[in-house]
C-alpha cells in the first residue's frame, strides 16, 4: 500500500491587507420612502439605518469584488501572482454556473483555485476560517478572501421588512502566514430549522421575468435568534482563542440591524471602551461584505488601529453563523 505525504505550512496565519470597494451612489430613507410606505423616523427606530448605497449598472458584483480584491492585495504587499486560492463569498451573484471567484481571479490577473462561497450573511467570515486553514495546512501560501454583494437586484422596493435594510459593496483580505496567530479558531454552526427565516422568492425554478427572485425575511424571528444565540457563538470564540473579554480593543459584528448589535453587545457584557462597530447606520446591510466594510469604517474613522484585538461575529441565512477573534489588518492609506 502506497504511502501518501501531506503538506505542512504555517505555523499561524493573519489578515495581511484590507480592501474595500463602496458604491458611488448614496440612498437616504428619504429616497427608500419614495415607494416604501414607511418614514425616516421609523427607519431610523427599527435599523439604525440613515443611508446605504446602491450600485449602479457600471458597479457589477464582479466589479466590486475586483476592485476591493486589488486594494486588499496592496495593502498587503501582495502579488496576485503569489495567491493560492480566491475565496469569494456572496449570495447575489446571479449565475450558479460559472461562479464568480474564477471570474475575479482572472481579472486579477491569477490562475488561483478560485471558488464560491453561499453563506449567506456570514459567508466572509467562513471564508475567513477556510483560507487560515488552507494556509496552515500548506496547501496555499497566501488568499484572498472576498465579500462581496449586490442586494439592490433583489429588493421588492415595496416591502417593509426588507427594502430599507439591504445594500451594495465589497470587502477583501489577504490572509497569509504570521509570527503570531491573528486569526484564532472558528466557532461556527447552523440551525437549517430555521432555513425559512431568510429565503430568496421564488426558487430557481420559478422565477421569470415577470417574478424576479427577492429576499424575503421575518425579521421579528431573527431578532428573536441573533442576539441572543449568537452571544454563546461569540463567547465560543474568545475562550477557543485563549483570551478574556477584556483584552478585546473591537467588537465587529455583521451589521445586520443597530439594534441587533446593541442588544448583542449587551447580552455579551463587554468590558467598558471597547469600540463597536457600527457601519449598518450609514451602508445598510451588505450581507456577506458587511464585516470587512465594517473594520474599513473602524480604521478610517479612528475608532480602531490595526493591531487591534477583535471579535468578528457573522449570521445570516441558512441560518448559518460564525465567530473567530482576530487581529484587526492593514488599510492601504491608513
Amino acid at each position: 500500500m502506497a504511502k501518501i505525504s501531506q503538506r505542512s505550512g504555517a505555523a499561524a496565519t493573519a489578515m495581511l491587507g484590507l480592501g474595500v470597494y463602496r458604491p458611488k451612489r448614496v440612498v437616504t430613507n428619504d429616497e427608500v420612502c419614495e415607494v416604501l410606505d414607511s418614514s425616516d423616523e421609523w427607519i431610523q427606530t427599527r435599523s439604525g439605518i440613515r443611508t446605504r448605497r446602491y450600485a449602479g449598472e457600471d458597479e457589477t458584483l464582479i466589479d466590486m469584488a475586483t476592485l476591493a480584491a486589488q486594494a486588499a492585495l496592496e495593502s498587503a504587499g501582495v502579488g496576485a501572482d503569489q495567491i493560492g486560492t480566491v475565496i469569494l463569498a456572496t449570495s447575489t451573484h446571479a449565475q450558479h454556473t460559472p461562479a464568480a471567484a474564477p471570474i475575479v481571479a482572472d481579472r486579477l490577473g491569477s490562475k488561483a483555485a478560485a471558488f464560491d462561497v453561499a453563506a449567506g450573511c456570514a459567508g466572509f467570515c467562513h471564508g475567513l476560517s477556510v483560507a487560515s486553514d488552507l494556509v496552515r495546512g500548506g496547501n496555499a501560501t497566501y488568499v484572498l478572501v472576498i465579500g462581496v454583494e449586490k442586494l439592490s437586484l433583489f429588493l421588492d422596493p415595496t416591502d417593509r421588512g426588507t427594502a430599507f435594510i439591504f445594500a451594495d459593496g465589497a470587502g477583501a483580505v489577504v490572509v497569509g502566514p504570521s509570527e503570531e496567530a491573528g486569526i484564532g479558531p472558528v466557532a461556527w454552526g447552523s440551525d437549517g430549522s430555521q432555513s425559512h427565516v431568510i429565503t430568496q422568492e421564488p426558487g430557481c425554478q420559478a422565477s421569470d421575468a415577470e417574478h424576479p427572485m427577492v429576499v424575503r425575511m421575518e425579521g421579528t424571528a431573527v431578532f428573536r435568534w441573533a442576539p441572543f444565540a449568537m452571544a454563546d457563538v461569540a463567547r465560543d470564540a474568545v475562550a477557543s482563542a485563549g483570551i478574556e473579554m477584556t483584552d478585546l480593543d473591537a467588537f465587529v459584528p455583521h451589521q445586520a440591524n443597530l439594534r441587533i448589535t446593541e442588544t448583542l453587545a449587551r447580552n455579551l457584557k463587554l468590558p467598558e471602551g471597547i469600540a463597536i462597530a457600527r457601519d449598518v447606520q450609514d451602508s445598510g446591510n451588505t450581507s456577506a461584505a458587511s464585516v470587512p466594510l465594517a473594520i474599513e469604517a473602524m480604521l478610517r474613522k479612528g475608532e480602531a488601529s490595526v493591531g487591534d484585538t477583535a471579535l468578528l461575529i457573522a449570521f445570516g441565512a441558512g441560518l448559518s453563523y460564525a465567530s473567530q477573534v482576530v487581529t484587526i489588518p492593514p488599510l492601504a492609506g491608513v
